[in-house]
Protein backbone atom coordinates (compact mmCIF):
# COMPACT_ATOMS: atom_id res chain seq x y z
CA UNK A 1 0.00 0.00 0.00
CA UNK A 2 1.41 3.42 -0.88
CA UNK A 3 1.81 6.03 1.86
CA UNK A 4 -1.08 8.25 0.71
CA UNK A 5 -3.51 5.32 0.72
CA UNK A 6 -2.14 4.30 4.12
CA UNK A 7 -2.70 7.77 5.59
CA UNK A 8 -6.18 7.98 4.09
CA UNK A 9 -7.02 4.73 5.88
CA UNK A 10 -5.78 6.21 9.18
CA UNK A 11 -7.96 9.31 8.80
CA UNK A 12 -10.92 7.03 8.06
CA UNK A 13 -10.13 4.93 11.16
CA UNK A 14 -9.91 8.08 13.32
CA UNK A 15 -13.24 9.25 11.91
CA UNK A 16 -14.86 5.93 12.90
CA UNK A 17 -13.37 6.20 16.39
CA UNK A 18 -11.04 3.27 15.73
CA UNK A 19 -8.23 4.68 17.86
CA UNK A 20 -6.52 1.27 18.33
CA UNK A 21 -5.89 1.12 14.56
CA UNK A 22 -4.47 4.64 14.55
CA UNK A 23 -2.19 3.89 17.50
CA UNK A 24 -1.16 0.58 15.93
CA UNK A 25 0.08 2.42 12.85
CA UNK A 26 2.56 4.38 14.95
CA UNK A 27 6.15 3.41 15.50
CA UNK A 28 6.88 2.73 19.19
CA UNK A 29 9.24 5.73 18.99
CA UNK A 30 6.94 8.10 17.05
CA UNK A 31 7.68 11.76 17.67
CA UNK A 32 4.36 13.66 17.63
CA UNK A 33 4.55 17.45 17.41
CA UNK A 34 1.59 19.75 17.92
CA UNK A 35 1.87 23.28 16.50
CA UNK A 36 3.69 25.71 18.77
CA UNK A 37 1.07 27.54 20.81
CA UNK A 38 -1.43 24.68 20.61
CA UNK A 39 -3.09 24.48 24.05
CA UNK A 40 -2.39 20.75 24.29
CA UNK A 41 1.40 21.27 23.94
CA UNK A 42 2.20 25.02 23.81
CA UNK A 43 5.98 24.49 23.67
CA UNK A 44 5.73 22.43 20.49
CA UNK A 45 7.90 19.72 22.08
CA UNK A 46 7.31 16.16 20.93
CA UNK A 47 5.34 13.48 22.66
CA UNK A 48 7.22 10.23 22.16
CA UNK A 49 5.39 6.94 21.66
CA UNK A 50 1.75 6.01 20.99
CA UNK A 51 0.82 5.98 24.71
CA UNK A 52 1.93 9.62 25.04
CA UNK A 53 -0.23 10.60 22.05
CA UNK A 54 -3.18 8.64 23.43
CA UNK A 55 -2.99 10.06 26.95
CA UNK A 56 -2.01 13.64 26.16
CA UNK A 57 -4.14 14.19 23.08
CA UNK A 58 -6.67 11.58 22.01
CA UNK A 59 -8.18 11.09 25.48
CA UNK A 60 -8.51 14.85 25.91
CA UNK A 61 -10.08 15.34 22.47
CA UNK A 62 -12.61 12.64 23.27
CA UNK A 63 -13.49 14.02 26.70
CA UNK A 64 -13.35 17.78 26.06
CA UNK A 65 -15.02 18.04 22.64
CA UNK A 66 -18.40 17.15 21.21
CA UNK A 67 -18.07 15.68 17.73
CA UNK A 68 -14.40 16.60 17.22
CA UNK A 69 -13.53 15.58 13.68
CA UNK A 70 -10.77 15.90 11.11
CA UNK A 71 -11.75 16.44 7.48
CA UNK A 72 -8.87 15.86 5.06
CA UNK A 73 -9.11 17.81 1.80
CA UNK A 74 -5.90 16.98 -0.07
CA UNK A 75 -3.00 14.53 0.26
CA UNK A 76 0.44 15.24 -1.21
CA UNK A 77 2.87 12.37 -1.72
CA UNK A 78 6.51 13.24 -1.06
CA UNK A 79 7.86 9.69 -0.86
CA UNK A 80 8.40 8.88 2.81
CA UNK A 81 6.49 12.02 3.77
CA UNK A 82 2.81 12.79 3.21
CA UNK A 83 1.38 16.30 3.61
CA UNK A 84 -2.33 16.59 4.34
CA UNK A 85 -4.49 19.72 4.16
CA UNK A 86 -7.52 19.36 6.42
CA UNK A 87 -10.02 21.07 8.70
CA UNK A 88 -10.85 20.49 12.36
CA UNK A 89 -14.48 20.76 13.40
CA UNK A 90 -16.16 20.30 16.75
CA UNK A 91 -17.67 22.00 19.78
CA UNK A 92 -15.64 22.60 22.92
CA UNK A 93 -17.76 21.41 25.83
CA UNK A 94 -16.52 23.92 28.43
CA UNK A 95 -17.55 26.95 26.35
CA UNK A 96 -20.03 25.59 23.82
CA UNK A 97 -18.02 27.29 21.07
CA UNK A 98 -17.63 25.54 17.75
CA UNK A 99 -14.55 25.49 15.56
CA UNK A 100 -13.99 25.09 11.85
CA UNK A 101 -10.30 25.71 11.37
CA UNK A 102 -7.81 24.77 8.66
CA UNK A 103 -4.82 22.62 9.54
CA UNK A 104 -1.87 21.02 7.82
CA UNK A 105 -0.36 17.69 8.88
CA UNK A 106 3.04 16.34 7.85
CA UNK A 107 3.53 12.61 8.35
CA UNK A 108 6.74 10.60 7.99
CA UNK A 109 6.26 6.91 7.23
CA UNK A 110 9.01 4.29 7.34
CA UNK A 111 8.60 0.55 6.89
CA UNK A 112 4.81 0.82 7.19
CA UNK A 113 4.82 2.78 10.47
CA UNK A 114 4.32 6.46 11.20
CA UNK A 115 7.57 7.74 12.70
CA UNK A 116 6.82 11.47 12.96
CA UNK A 117 3.79 13.77 12.91
CA UNK A 118 3.90 17.58 12.70
CA UNK A 119 0.80 19.74 12.96
CA UNK A 120 0.57 23.29 11.57
CA UNK A 121 -2.45 25.23 12.78
CA UNK A 122 -3.68 28.77 13.33
CA UNK A 123 -3.41 28.34 17.09
CA UNK A 124 -5.01 31.70 17.86
CA UNK A 125 -8.16 30.65 16.03
CA UNK A 126 -8.06 27.21 17.70
CA UNK A 127 -7.72 28.76 21.19
CA UNK A 128 -10.46 31.30 20.46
Amino acid sequence: MDNVTYLKSLYEAFGRGDIPSVLGAMSPAIRWYEAEGNPYMPSGEAWVGPDAVLNNLFVRLGSEWDSFSVHPKAFYDAGGTVVVEARYRGTYQATGKSIDVQVCHVWDVEDGKVTRFQQYLDTAKFQE
